[in-house]
């Protein structure tokens, strides 16, 4: 799917389809998390997951980048 970038206001933005969003379960109002992956050259956007109480926002970030760029192994770990 390719979609444009325009500016509104000072800042740049994308519009998604309805239905796109709905498939992952969000809607108007959800709040998201957008990971860039400047090695893939992409930008992911996912559900957000609630923080965890008592757990650092820095650590939870370090703790996601250790899974993304670990994921094959850890999956082949699971089965």
């Amino acid at each position: 799917m390719v979609r444009k970038i325009f500016k509104t206001g000072n800042s740049l933005v994308v519009s998604l389809p309805k239905e796109s969003i709905e498939l992952i379960g969000l809607q108007e109002g959800s709040e998201i998390s957008l990971t860039v992956d400047e090695n893939h050259g992409r930008i992911v956007i996912e559900p957000a997951r609630p923080q965890l109480a008592g757990i650092d926002a820095e650590f939870a970030q370090q703790l996601n980048d250790f899974i993304e760029q670990y994921r094959p192994a850890l999956e082949a770990l699971a089965k």
